[in-house]
């Protein structure tokens, strides 16, 4: 049973936290929160944001005009969901991504270098890197850029120590224990080891990002000709 704390963090924001570090347990009772945030959207709510143990809810301060501290009224209405919760461990089937990735040399810059400061080979890497089932945690540093957890720690890697300026949308990177996939081209400095075709990220779509918090992610290796052909498509 998770303890909630709460901290008002701007004139028109509050966060909710869930622990300490982060957990299964902890990630299961904020996407139990914010599915019941969407069923039941508060009429002074903007926008919620959920993170690795916390959630941040960002509201409409004119809502309060006649109110006593906006805070503690938010503080008293999401009690009782939390409250509740706590008691219904049922929750909705979780959303399983399956992601195809090419980790052919192009694309896998960095895997010779993950390969070797593991002490494996890079088929290896692959093959733990497929194998793993993973929980997205938080999406941020970019529009629709996942931060998933669950990699084994057979194939972590360190952050290298010079970012690239560029690194290019699909790509699949390891820093530390997490593994992400970067939705469009930006700076970063994750150990890039393949690449996917699909879209991350697009403003025209509805929602915009393809993952978000709560979701589970499962990677699978396909060939430069699959990669073209789905890239494609």
């Amino acid at each position: 049973m998770t303890t909630e704390r709460f901290y008002p963090v701007s004139e028109q924001a509050l966060l909710i936290e869930f622990g300490q570090a982060p957990s299964e347990e902890i990630r299961l009772a904020i996407r139990q929160f914010t599915e019941e945030l969407d069923q039941h959207r508060f009429p002074w709510l903007v926008e919620y944001i959920p993170a690795f143990t916390n959630v941040t809810l960002l509201f409409d301060l004119q809502y309060f005009r006649d109110e006593r501290d906006p805070h503690a009224v938010i503080e008293e209405e999401v009690s009782l969901i939390l409250s509740a919760k706590q008691s219904d461990t049922h929750s909705k089937a979780i959303h399983t991504v399956k992601i195809p990735v090419c980790y052919d040399e192009e694309f896998g810059m960095d895997l010779d270098e993950v390969a070797a400061h593991n002490g494996i080979s890079k088929e290896e890497v692959i093959e733990i890197h497929t194998s793993g089932h993973y929980p997205v945690y938080m999406i941020g540093f970019s529009p629709g850029f996942p931060y998933l957890g669950g990699m084994s720690e057979k194939i972590a890697a360190p952050r290298k120590e010079k970012p690239r300026p560029k690194i290019p949308a699909g790509s699949v990177g390891i820093a530390g224990t997490q593994t992400g996939v970067y939705p469009m081209e930006t700076p970063g400095g994750w150990q890039i080891i393949g690449r996917t075709p699909l879209r991350l990220f697009d403003a025209e779509q509805n929602p915009p990002a393809l993952l978000k918090a709560g979701d589970s992610v499962e990677f699978y290796a396909i060939s430069k000709e699959e990669y073209d052909r789905l890239k494609e498509s």
